[in-house]
């Protein structure tokens, strides 16, 4: 699915849309069940990046992005194939990122043409990120907390993704990476 430009649209609408869009597309191909649709795009200073288009693309949102603290924000959408009941919502965090040299932003931008923002949190090797404040989950790509929020009742006591009586949504957290760790 080509996702159509935001225009001026709420950054929030244009991902809760995006992702809507997604599960409807999916869940008019199937007969039963219900389809999960989630869409990420990154805002800093209102103006939303997504996915690079081209390796110059995530040299230019990278050189934007680098030093900066900006939002992350995931639409997540559960549409039903066989009654078209749907369930939408989004989850924000905020990255602040490291400040970047123009030779690592080159090259960094080569491994993430794929990403929204350019980047991916869950690189170990060479991370950019120093801190977030949010879902981590989110930033990676799939807010699991909201996924459990919205698709929670749906789910049943045996699925492996339902809470557990008592559990809070901390308790599913990523353990810090050494990179994070005391950075909140």
């Amino acid at each position: 699915m080509a996702e159509p430009p935001p225009g001026d649209e709420n950054p929030t609408r244009y991902a809760r849309r995006l992702a809507l869009a997604k599960a409807r597309l999916v869940a008019q191909k199937i007969r039963a069940g219900w389809v999960l649709g989630a869409d990420t795009v990154v805002v800093l200073n209102g103006k939303i990046y997504g996915k690079p288009v081209d390796y110059s693309d995530a040299c230019r949102i990278l050189s934007r992005l680098q030093g900066s603290t900006h939002r992350v924000i995931t639409g997540v959408a559960f549409v039903h194939a066989e009654t078209g009941r749907t369930k939408v919502g989004h989850a924000v965090s905020r990255v602040t990122m490291r400040p970047m040299s123009a030779p690592h932003v080159r090259r960094y931008a080569r491994r993430h043409q794929d990403k929204a923002g350019a980047y991916a949190v869950q690189e170990k090797k060479d991370p950019v990120v120093l801190k977030i404040r949010g879902s981590y989950t989110n930033v990676v790509g799939l807010p699991m907390e909201l996924v459990r929020k919205l698709f929670g009742d749906e789910l049943g006591q045996d699925s492996p993704y339902a809470r557990r009586p008592g559990e809070s949504a901390r308790s599913n957290r990523r353990p810090r990476s050494p990179a994070l760790r005391n950075k909140r």
